[in-house]
């Protein structure tokens, strides 16, 4: 350890250097995807959250892919704390002006305060639309003359008007031209609602407390509107700001302040309700647990003109994890891998479209005995079992039976009907006839699960039958049972296995120590590798 002083002193120059000299690299690739967001300025920094907070990487991806157009409806709780209470902000402006906008209202009415607000950015964006088109009709019949260029950059900016990127290119070059005209009447109107341009990205931000609870009456509203507006649930599974009291995000068995007898009812599944409108864009994520689909999750969202809603599994430190601060990206993996906490997106663009019909379950095998070491490693389930290990037991193998019960209802939902009757005939113990083919993917970014559905695609346009699944989400003992497997798998770090294909090769590793010598006998693989 050394004095603050001595390393502010060393370090300096070097801080100064990164800010100053080293450009933002924020043009190389798609900043909607993994590797293109993190070359992104992060527009959220020095949050000041707890260590450990599994809240603010989320909203510094969403700064990272949205901010320079986000304006955001912050509920009270935690989020707000770290937001906006300090007498500064953790948000920040890019090197041209630009940033978050944000505000903060109360448990009971942050949903209609953020739907307000995308109303009036409506309101005056349609305003803008009419502006400009009453200003084409003008200088179209000789009655008003401006530039040639302006002429031209306000019809192609009507041409894309819904597409926020290619406006947000247009916008620098269209203010410009506007400002260099006589300021005559007609332009006035214009000129005032040059700010919507590029049409802000709306999101209403808060915790499970706001969601589930108080909130929840104002958010089902919103979602019932249809508005085009985000909303983004951090769900810590209790009342995290206020000393952690117990919310109906709160799993059943785990003790928390009003629940220290152990939480007796099940988790409000607050993504079936939402997805009970049919007109809302939903998913759930869990950022460590799978990058990718967390990235896809906010494109998604964002894209969809409508209602979202993300449900995003935040670690807190009120759940007294045994390895503490430090166990944020375990506690996300366990979570998904144990079946406590789903991974899917139910995008209405796609219902009628897709086998699935819309909805994807991203995460499909789950590990019972990952489930016993997640419990086990937080004190929030472990409390109860000390003090009460029988009551605890009955509750918290209601939970897993909850979670079991709804993951199998997930699972079905996402098969399209070939591959529902197939699993079902299996079930219940009958034979599966017909060959197919079986695609299975290892990824980090992506890249692979695109060419894997892709080679999916063409087969079943050739008239074969064929599914494509992750590699985790294939069981060791369901192989053999494959007649012809194609496997696409991308380098991922220093040579690492991609994430969607560690937990099969960690259980491959052990399986082969005591595998049968025949095992895959009568499969016909082939390995495809991505570099």
């Amino acid at each position: 350890m050394e004095p603050q002083k001595y390393s502010q002193e060393q370090f300096n120059d070097h801080w100064e250097f990164s800010l100053n000299h080293v450009s933002i690299k924020d043009n190389l690739m798609d900043k909607n995807t993994v590797k293109g967001s993190q070359f992104q300025d992060p527009l959220m920094e020095f949050s000041g959250a707890c260590s450990g907070c599994g809240e603010t990487p989320y909203v510094k991806l969403l700064t990272q892919m949205f901010g320079d157009r986000m304006v955001i409806a912050n509920s009270s709780g935690c989020s707000s704390v770290w937001g906006g209470s300090y007498g500064l902000s953790p948000f920040k402006k890019n090197r041209h002006g630009q940033g978050p906008a944000w505000a903060r209202s109360l448990f009971e009415d942050t949903a209609e305060y953020g739907l307000g607000m995308a109303l009036g950015s409506q309101q005056r964006r349609e305003r803008l639309i009419e502006d400009v088109k009453e200003l084409l009709e003008e200088v179209e019949s000789g009655s008003l003359v401006v530039s040639s260029e302006l002429q031209v950059l306000l019809q192609r900016w009507l041409d894309v008007v819904d597409d926020a990127d290619k406006c947000t290119v247009l916008q620098p070059e269209i203010k410009r031209l506007l400002a260099a005209e006589n300021d005559v009447q007609e332009l006035q109107a214009v000129k005032r609602g040059s700010d919507m341009f590029v049409a802000p990205s709306h999101w209403i931000i808060g915790g499970d407390g706001w969601a589930y609870d108080i909130g929840f009456g104002g958010l089902d509203h919103v979602l019932a509107t249809g508005q085009n507006i985000n909303i983004l649930v951090l769900d810590t599974e209790g009342y995290s700001n206020t000393g952690a009291q117990v919310s109906k995000a709160t799993p059943q068995g785990a003790t928390m302040k009003m629940a220290a007898g152990g939480q007796k009812a099940k988790k409000k599944d607050l993504g079936a309700i939402a997805m009970m409108h049919e007109n809302a864009y939903v998913a759930s994520v869990s950022l460590a647990a799978d990058v990718n689909q967390t990235v896809r999750a906010f494109k998604e969202a964002e894209a969809w003109n409508g209602p979202s809603i993300i449900i995003a599994y935040a670690t807190c430190v009120d759940w007294g994890h045994r390895h503490g601060d430090k166990a944020m990206v375990l506690q996300q993996v366990q979570a998904v891998e144990s079946g406590y906490w789903p991974l899917y997106r139910y995008n209405p663009a796609n219902v009628g479209k897709t086998e699935s019909n819309g909805f994807e379950l991203d995460h499909k095998r789950v590990d019972e005995k990952t489930m016993e070491s997640f419990v086990q490693n937080e004190n929030r389930f472990t409390s109860l079992q000390r003090s009460s290990p029988e009551h605890a037991k009955m509750l918290q193998d209601g939970m897993k039976h909850t979670f079991n019960s709804r993951h199998e209802q997930r699972k079905r939902r996402a098969m399209g009907d070939e591959d529902l009757l197939e699993y079902l005939k299996k079930q219940m113990g009958e034979q599966v006839t017909g060959e197919r083919v079986t695609v299975l993917y290892g990824t980090d970014t992506g890249n692979a699960e695109m060419v894997a559905k892709n080679f999916q695609f063409e087969m079943k346009r050739r008239g074969m039958k064929a599914k494509c699944l992750s590699l985790n989400d294939v069981s060791i003992g369901d192989l053999a049972e494959e007649s012809k497997i194609l496997a696409i798998v991308a380098t991922a770090g220093q040579g690492e296995m991609p994430k969607s294909a560690v937990k099969f090769w960690q259980d491959m590793e052990t399986f082969l120590e005591t595998a049968p010598a025949d095992y895959l006998k009568g499969t016909k693989f082939a390995v495809l590798g991505i570099a």
